[in-house]
Protein backbone atom coordinates (compact mmCIF):
# COMPACT_ATOMS: atom_id res chain seq x y z
CA UNK A 1 0.00 0.00 0.00
CA UNK A 2 1.67 3.73 -0.86
CA UNK A 3 2.14 6.24 1.95
CA UNK A 4 -0.45 8.36 0.09
CA UNK A 5 -3.36 5.57 0.47
CA UNK A 6 -2.50 5.34 4.04
CA UNK A 7 -2.23 8.90 4.74
CA UNK A 8 -6.17 9.09 2.92
CA UNK A 9 -7.22 6.33 4.89
CA UNK A 10 -5.78 7.07 8.42
CA UNK A 11 -7.74 10.48 7.63
CA UNK A 12 -11.03 8.43 6.63
CA UNK A 13 -10.88 6.91 10.47
CA UNK A 14 -10.24 10.00 12.42
CA UNK A 15 -13.23 11.08 10.42
CA UNK A 16 -15.07 8.56 11.30
CA UNK A 17 -14.11 8.65 15.05
CA UNK A 18 -14.78 12.29 15.42
CA UNK A 19 -18.36 11.37 14.42
CA UNK A 20 -19.11 9.09 17.54
CA UNK A 21 -19.02 9.34 20.81
CA UNK A 22 -15.98 9.39 23.34
CA UNK A 23 -16.99 5.38 23.44
CA UNK A 24 -16.80 4.89 19.68
CA UNK A 25 -20.62 4.54 19.82
CA UNK A 26 -23.24 7.12 18.96
CA UNK A 27 -23.04 10.67 20.35
CA UNK A 28 -24.28 11.54 23.47
CA UNK A 29 -27.02 14.28 22.88
CA UNK A 30 -27.67 17.17 25.20
CA UNK A 31 -31.65 18.52 24.62
CA UNK A 32 -31.35 22.29 25.33
CA UNK A 33 -34.91 24.14 24.98
CA UNK A 34 -34.29 27.90 24.95
CA UNK A 35 -36.49 30.99 23.65
CA UNK A 36 -36.81 31.86 20.10
CA UNK A 37 -34.78 35.23 21.03
CA UNK A 38 -31.75 33.20 22.21
CA UNK A 39 -30.75 31.18 18.73
CA UNK A 40 -27.71 32.82 17.98
CA UNK A 41 -25.92 33.20 20.92
CA UNK A 42 -27.22 29.43 22.40
CA UNK A 43 -25.66 28.46 18.87
CA UNK A 44 -22.33 29.80 19.58
CA UNK A 45 -22.24 28.31 22.95
CA UNK A 46 -23.31 24.98 22.14
CA UNK A 47 -20.54 24.62 19.38
CA UNK A 48 -17.96 25.87 22.61
CA UNK A 49 -19.26 23.11 24.49
CA UNK A 50 -19.21 20.18 21.85
CA UNK A 51 -15.77 21.54 21.10
CA UNK A 52 -14.80 21.09 25.10
CA UNK A 53 -16.74 17.68 25.22
CA UNK A 54 -15.71 15.57 22.37
CA UNK A 55 -18.28 13.24 21.91
CA UNK A 56 -21.51 15.18 22.76
CA UNK A 57 -23.80 16.93 21.08
CA UNK A 58 -26.19 19.38 21.43
CA UNK A 59 -29.79 19.60 20.27
CA UNK A 60 -31.00 23.42 20.44
CA UNK A 61 -35.29 23.50 20.40
CA UNK A 62 -35.60 27.17 19.79
CA UNK A 63 -39.27 28.82 19.95
CA UNK A 64 -41.72 30.52 22.11
CA UNK A 65 -40.73 30.24 26.00
CA UNK A 66 -44.57 29.22 26.87
CA UNK A 67 -44.74 26.22 24.31
CA UNK A 68 -41.25 24.98 25.19
CA UNK A 69 -42.75 25.37 28.75
CA UNK A 70 -45.85 22.81 27.61
CA UNK A 71 -43.54 21.08 25.86
CA UNK A 72 -41.63 20.03 28.69
CA UNK A 73 -44.47 19.51 31.37
CA UNK A 74 -45.97 16.93 28.54
CA UNK A 75 -42.68 15.05 28.87
CA UNK A 76 -40.50 16.35 26.11
CA UNK A 77 -36.60 14.74 26.98
CA UNK A 78 -35.42 18.36 27.73
CA UNK A 79 -31.98 18.97 29.48
CA UNK A 80 -31.83 22.06 30.27
CA UNK A 81 -34.47 24.98 29.37
CA UNK A 82 -33.87 28.78 28.54
CA UNK A 83 -36.92 31.04 29.37
CA UNK A 84 -37.01 34.71 28.15
CA UNK A 85 -38.94 35.41 31.61
CA UNK A 86 -39.34 34.47 34.65
CA UNK A 87 -43.36 33.15 35.02
CA UNK A 88 -42.44 31.02 32.00
CA UNK A 89 -39.97 29.26 34.28
CA UNK A 90 -42.31 29.07 36.98
CA UNK A 91 -44.96 26.72 35.09
CA UNK A 92 -42.31 24.22 34.62
CA UNK A 93 -40.60 25.25 37.98
CA UNK A 94 -43.71 24.30 39.86
CA UNK A 95 -44.78 20.99 37.84
CA UNK A 96 -41.26 19.99 40.09
CA UNK A 97 -39.46 19.85 36.75
CA UNK A 98 -36.39 22.12 37.98
CA UNK A 99 -33.10 20.89 39.30
CA UNK A 100 -32.16 23.76 42.24
CA UNK A 101 -32.92 27.21 41.45
CA UNK A 102 -32.93 28.85 38.34
CA UNK A 103 -30.65 31.32 37.42
CA UNK A 104 -31.50 34.61 35.22
CA UNK A 105 -28.92 34.83 33.04
CA UNK A 106 -29.55 38.32 30.49
CA UNK A 107 -31.83 40.31 30.26
CA UNK A 108 -33.58 42.14 27.02
CA UNK A 109 -35.86 44.64 25.72
CA UNK A 110 -38.35 45.24 22.69
CA UNK A 111 -37.68 47.54 20.03
CA UNK A 112 -39.59 47.72 17.05
CA UNK A 113 -38.48 46.51 13.81
CA UNK A 114 -39.57 47.99 10.32
CA UNK A 115 -38.61 47.06 6.45
CA UNK A 116 -35.33 48.48 5.80
CA UNK A 117 -36.22 52.30 4.79
CA UNK A 118 -38.65 52.34 7.49
CA UNK A 119 -41.53 53.12 4.59
CA UNK A 120 -44.13 53.97 7.37
CA UNK A 121 -42.21 56.37 9.10
CA UNK A 122 -42.62 54.75 12.58
CA UNK A 123 -40.38 56.69 15.17
CA UNK A 124 -42.65 55.98 18.31
CA UNK A 125 -44.61 53.35 20.26
CA UNK A 126 -47.67 55.62 19.42
CA UNK A 127 -46.89 55.35 16.27
CA UNK A 128 -47.24 51.41 15.90
CA UNK A 129 -51.31 52.44 16.74
CA UNK A 130 -51.69 54.33 13.72
CA UNK A 131 -54.88 53.15 11.38
CA UNK A 132 -51.54 53.23 7.91
CA UNK A 133 -49.78 50.83 10.07
CA UNK A 134 -50.01 47.18 9.68
CA UNK A 135 -48.24 46.07 12.84
CA UNK A 136 -47.86 42.09 14.05
CA UNK A 137 -46.65 40.98 17.87
CA UNK A 138 -45.99 38.48 19.72
CA UNK A 139 -48.98 36.25 21.23
CA UNK A 140 -49.83 37.36 24.51
CA UNK A 141 -48.69 33.80 26.06
CA UNK A 142 -45.33 34.42 24.97
CA UNK A 143 -42.91 36.46 26.92
CA UNK A 144 -42.03 38.99 24.35
CA UNK A 145 -46.59 39.46 23.56
CA UNK A 146 -46.45 39.81 27.71
CA UNK A 147 -43.65 42.47 27.79
CA UNK A 148 -45.96 44.41 24.65
CA UNK A 149 -48.89 43.95 27.36
CA UNK A 150 -47.05 45.84 30.05
CA UNK A 151 -46.14 48.77 27.79
CA UNK A 152 -49.67 49.32 26.16
CA UNK A 153 -51.24 49.51 29.94
CA UNK A 154 -48.00 51.62 30.99
CA UNK A 155 -48.22 53.98 28.06
CA UNK A 156 -52.36 53.73 27.35
CA UNK A 157 -51.34 53.08 23.66
CA UNK A 158 -53.86 50.36 22.73
CA UNK A 159 -52.20 48.26 19.60
CA UNK A 160 -54.38 46.42 17.30
CA UNK A 161 -52.38 43.74 15.41
CA UNK A 162 -52.83 42.39 11.86
CA UNK A 163 -51.70 38.85 13.49
CA UNK A 164 -50.18 37.34 16.84
CA UNK A 165 -47.18 35.22 16.20
CA UNK A 166 -46.30 32.21 17.91
CA UNK A 167 -42.43 33.92 18.88
CA UNK A 168 -40.28 36.67 17.85
CA UNK A 169 -38.54 34.95 14.95
CA UNK A 170 -41.81 35.00 13.47
CA UNK A 171 -42.44 38.51 14.03
CA UNK A 172 -39.64 39.29 12.13
CA UNK A 173 -40.16 37.09 9.49
CA UNK A 174 -43.41 39.30 9.13
CA UNK A 175 -41.71 42.01 8.68
CA UNK A 176 -38.17 41.59 7.00
CA UNK A 177 -41.04 39.76 3.91
CA UNK A 178 -42.53 43.02 3.99
CA UNK A 179 -45.92 41.38 5.28
CA UNK A 180 -45.94 44.29 8.30
CA UNK A 181 -44.97 47.59 8.35
CA UNK A 182 -43.46 46.93 11.83
CA UNK A 183 -43.41 44.54 14.28
CA UNK A 184 -42.01 44.33 18.47
CA UNK A 185 -39.40 42.07 18.31
CA UNK A 186 -36.26 42.21 21.15
CA UNK A 187 -33.44 44.54 20.21
CA UNK A 188 -31.21 41.19 19.91
CA UNK A 189 -33.67 39.85 16.71
CA UNK A 190 -32.98 43.20 15.04
CA UNK A 191 -29.60 42.88 15.39
CA UNK A 192 -29.37 39.39 14.44
CA UNK A 193 -31.08 40.29 11.40
CA UNK A 194 -28.56 42.10 9.80
CA UNK A 195 -29.99 44.95 7.10
CA UNK A 196 -33.50 43.02 6.51
CA UNK A 197 -35.17 44.49 8.93
CA UNK A 198 -34.51 48.07 10.75
CA UNK A 199 -34.36 48.97 14.51
CA UNK A 200 -36.51 51.83 15.98
CA UNK A 201 -35.67 52.22 19.77
CA UNK A 202 -38.29 53.87 22.16
CA UNK A 203 -37.93 54.66 25.61
CA UNK A 204 -41.22 53.01 27.21
CA UNK A 205 -39.27 49.52 26.56
CA UNK A 206 -37.70 49.79 29.89
CA UNK A 207 -40.74 49.67 31.46
CA UNK A 208 -40.76 45.70 30.10
CA UNK A 209 -37.26 44.81 30.64
CA UNK A 210 -37.77 40.65 30.23
CA UNK A 211 -35.04 38.55 32.71
CA UNK A 212 -34.05 35.18 31.03
CA UNK A 213 -33.60 31.98 33.43
CA UNK A 214 -31.87 28.87 33.08
CA UNK A 215 -32.07 25.59 34.63
CA UNK A 216 -31.07 21.83 34.41
CA UNK A 217 -34.43 19.97 34.57
CA UNK A 218 -35.17 16.87 37.52
CA UNK A 219 -35.39 14.77 34.44
CA UNK A 220 -32.74 15.51 32.34
CA UNK A 221 -31.20 12.30 30.19
CA UNK A 222 -27.98 14.01 30.91
CA UNK A 223 -28.23 15.69 33.94
CA UNK A 224 -24.30 15.94 34.27
CA UNK A 225 -23.96 17.80 31.21
CA UNK A 226 -27.16 19.94 31.45
CA UNK A 227 -25.25 20.89 35.05
CA UNK A 228 -22.42 22.06 32.53
CA UNK A 229 -24.08 23.59 30.07
CA UNK A 230 -25.47 26.27 32.47
CA UNK A 231 -22.56 26.99 34.29
CA UNK A 232 -21.23 27.84 30.28
CA UNK A 233 -23.82 29.84 29.72
CA UNK A 234 -23.74 31.63 33.35
CA UNK A 235 -19.70 31.58 32.72
CA UNK A 236 -17.10 34.12 31.14
CA UNK A 237 -17.83 32.80 27.50
CA UNK A 238 -21.54 32.92 27.79
CA UNK A 239 -21.60 35.98 29.18
CA UNK A 240 -19.49 37.31 26.12
CA UNK A 241 -21.48 35.73 23.65
CA UNK A 242 -24.76 36.95 24.84
CA UNK A 243 -22.94 40.56 24.96
CA UNK A 244 -22.23 39.86 20.94
CA UNK A 245 -25.61 39.12 20.43
CA UNK A 246 -27.06 42.07 22.67
CA UNK A 247 -28.21 40.80 25.31
CA UNK A 248 -27.79 43.13 29.06
CA UNK A 249 -26.53 41.96 32.01
CA UNK A 250 -29.25 40.50 34.46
Amino acid sequence: MGTRLRVLLAGVGVALLAGCGADGGAPRVLNVFAAASLTDAFTAVGARFEADNPGVEVRLNSAGSSDLAQQIVNGAPADVFAAANESTMKTVADAGLVDGQPTVFATNVLQIATPPGNPKGVASFADLARPDVAVVVCAPQVPCGAATERIEQATGVALSPVSEEPDVRSVLGKVSTGDADAGLVYVTDVRSAGGSVEGVSFPESDRAVNSYPIAALTDAPEPELARSFVELVTGEFGREALEDAGFGAP
